[in-house]
C-alpha cells in the first residue's frame, strides 16, 4: 500500500524533532542517572557522548524494524524494484529525519565532532533515501541497506568504554569489540556481494529500465560510496581487534612466564 505524502513527511519532521530533543534534553538526564562517569567528562565529551546516545536509538529503532521488514514485508518482497510500502517508507523516513538531525548537530559541533566521512555518509544516503519516498521506488533495496544500521551500537559503545576509561583488556571491553567486528562485518561487508549481484540480475530488464537514469545512477552510485567508506572502516576494526587478541595474547603469555619463574 502506497503512504501518503503527508505522512511520509509528517514522519521525517516527527523524527527530526525527537531526535533533535534526545540529544539536546534527554541524554544528558538520562546518562547522569544510568552512569556515574557522564558528569565527570568535558563539556566536548559530553556533546559527543549524547550524539552516540542518539545514534544508538536510531539504529536499534530502524535496524530491528528494518530486520523485521526485511523477512515479512510482502510488498517488497515480491518487487525489490517497484514494491512499494508504507511500513517500509516510514522506516526509511524515521532514518531520514535522523540524518537530517545528525548533520545539524554536526554542523553546529563542528570542532569536536566534526567529520568529513560522516557529512559524506549521511548526504550520501539522503540522496538515495529522496527517491525512495518520493517514487516508491527501490524501497527493499534502502531498506536492506538500513540493516547496516545494527552495528552501530557496538560501534558507539566501544566509544562509551574508551570516554568512561575502561581498561581496553576488560572482559566487557573485549566482548563487544569481537561483537562489534563480527556484526560490521555480516551486516556491512558479506551484504555487499548479494547486493551487485542482484544489480546485475535485473540489469536490463524491463523493471530496471522503467526506473530511469537518474534513479539507476543514484542507486549504484550511492551504493559504491557507501561500500568504499564501509570498507574502510572494517579494514580500521578489523587492525584494531586483531591488535587487541594480538596484545592479550602477549599478556597471557607474560603471565605465564611469571608464574613459571615463581614456581
Amino acid at each position: 500500500m502506497e503512504a501518503n505524502p503527508e505522512l511520509v513527511a509528517g514522519t521525517v519532521c516527527g523524527s527530526f524533532a525527537v531526535f533533535q530533543v534526545l540529544f539536546h534534553f534527554i541524554s544528558y538526564w538520562f546518562s547522569a542517572k544510568v552512569s556515574p562517569g557522564y558528569n565527570s567528562l568535558s563539556i566536548e565529551k559530553k556533546i559527543e557522548w549524547n550524539s552516540r546516545v542518539v545514534s544508538t536509538c536510531h539504529s536499534l529503532l530502524v535496524g530491528i524494524f528494518g530486520l523485521y521488514l526485511f523477512f515479512f514485508d510482502e510488498p517488497t518482497i515480491a518487487d525489490p524494484l517497484w514494491g512499494d510500502s508504507t511500513l517500509v517508507k516510514l522506516n526509511i523516513a524515521t532514518a531520514s529525519g535522523y540524518l537530517i538531525s545528525d548533520l545539524l548537530i554536526i554542523l553546529l559541533n563542528w570542532k569536536v565532532i566534526g567529520d568529513k566521512f560522516f557529512v559524506i555518509h549521511h548526504c550520501t544516503a539522503l540522496t538515495a533515501y529522496y527517491f525512495v519516498l518520493k517514487d516508491g521506488v527501490l524501497s527493499y533495496i534502502a531498506n536492506f541497506r538500513l540493516l547496516a544500521e545494527l552495528s552501530s551500537p557496538f560501534v558507539n559503545q566501544r566509544w562509551f568504554f574508551e570516554a568512561l576509561k575502561y581498561p581496553k583488556f576488560s572482559k566487557a571491553n573485549v566482548i563487544n569489540g569481537i561483537l562489534m567486528t563480527v556484526v560490521f562485518f555480516i551486516v556491512r561487508i558479506i551484504a555487499i556481494p548479494p547486493l551487485y549481484f542482484f544489480v546485475y540480475s535485473v540489469y536490463g530488464t524491463e523493471p530496471y529500465i522503467r526506473l530511469g537514469f537518474a534513479v539507476q545512477c543514484t542507486w549504484i552510485t550511492t551504493c559504491l560510496v557507501l561500500d568504499v567508506m564501509n570498507v574502510m572502516w572494517m579494514i580500521k576494526i578489523t587492525k584494531g581487534c586483531i591488535k587487541v587478541i594480538s596484545l592479550i595474547g602477549q599478556e597471557k603469555a607474560k603471565t605465564s612466564l611469571q608464574n613459571g619463574k615463581l614456581d
